[in-house]
């Protein structure tokens, strides 16, 4: 278990990668995000993307899973504040593969709570190109060790 004494500042994690197929692209958008260029193959030919591209909300998702898998299922995780600076850089296509790292920025105990500490982390996801899908800035809690505090 990575407790917060445990995390750098600098530490860069590669959480893995996931190739992204049109069936999830088109039953994550049926239920969450349902725009034409997310669920209709000939719709979204004559989108500006040119074809069937995936929500940026399933993007999302599909890293945060990464992230859980690669970094945040081995923290002594206390959940997060939010994420700032989401960035959609370029659609997610069927047949992507999208690689995620998670890089700490800053982190600093907490000032209310002595049990855990503030950890920031810019998350990137990449397709197979290496070009940036998305982004953001988690803004996690992760407890301390007993007796550290």
């Amino acid at each position: 278990m990575q407790y917060y004494e445990d995390i750098e500042v600098g530490d860069v994690t590669e959480c893995g990668s996931r190739t992204v197929t049109k069936a999830e692209i088109i039953d994550f958008a049926t239920q969450y995000d349902p725009q034409s260029f997310h669920v209709d193959e000939e719709a979204a030919a004559d989108s500006p993307y040119g074809g069937l591209i995936a929500s940026g909300w399933h993007t999302a998702a599909l890293c945060m899973r990464q992230l859980v898998d690669g970094v945040l299922g081995e923290q002594a995780g206390m959940g997060a504040l939010g994420v700032d600076e989401l960035r959609w850089y370029r659609p997610v296509q069927p047949g992507d593969t999208i690689s995620v790292t998670s890089e700490v920025l800053e982190k600093r105990p907490s000032e209310s709570d002595a049990s855990r500490g503030h950890v920031t982390s810019k998350l990137t996801g990449y397709n197979q190109d290496g070009d940036e899908v998305i982004s953001w800035v988690g803004l996690g809690l992760v407890k301390r060790r007993e007796g550290e505090q």
